[in-house]
Parts: structure tokens; C-alpha cells; sequence
């Protein structure tokens, strides 16, 4: 999307495609979320318990021997 000057503010143009999938109309009020550009979207607390309950109730067993190495996860 791009960023406009539109008086003493900037603005910015959501594509007609996208605001007709969101359902959008002039006069909307909405909510920007900043990420990474990864297409992350902010996640409901509710939503967070929902998905950690589930991740509970799997028990997922991890490999045998298997390390979690912080270094590693954290490489870039």
C-alpha cells in the first residue's frame, strides 16, 4: 500500500480489491498493526489460549536426544 500526503496528515490508499474484500466503506474506522513484513497479523488473547490449549492437547513428543540450543534458534 502506499503512504500519501493528504493535508497535514498522511494517508494511506488501501487497493479497491482489498477494501471490497474487508468489506470496507468510507468513513470506517480501522486498525493498523506495524510488523515485519512477514504478514503477521495481532493474535486475541482469546485466540492465543485457544491455540496454545490446542498445542497442549497434542503432546507432541520431540525427537529423542533432541536439544533446544538458543545460539542456534536465534542465528540469522
Amino acid at each position: 500500500m502506499r503512504v500519501t500526503k493528504w493535508n497535514d496528515a498522511l494517508a494511506v490508499q488501501i487497493p479497491d480489491d482489498v477494501a471490497k474484500s474487508l468489506d470496507l466503506k468510507e468513513g470506517d474506522e480501522v486498525e493498523i498493526a506495524v510488523t515485519s513484513g512477514n504478514n503477521q497479523r495481532p493474535v486475541s488473547s482469546e485466540e492465543r489460549e485457544k491455540i496454545l490449549a490446542y498445542i497442549r492437547s497434542q503432546r507432541w513428543k520431540l525427537p529423542e536426544g533432541w536439544k533446544f540450543n538458543r545460539d542456534e534458534a536465534n542465528e540469522r
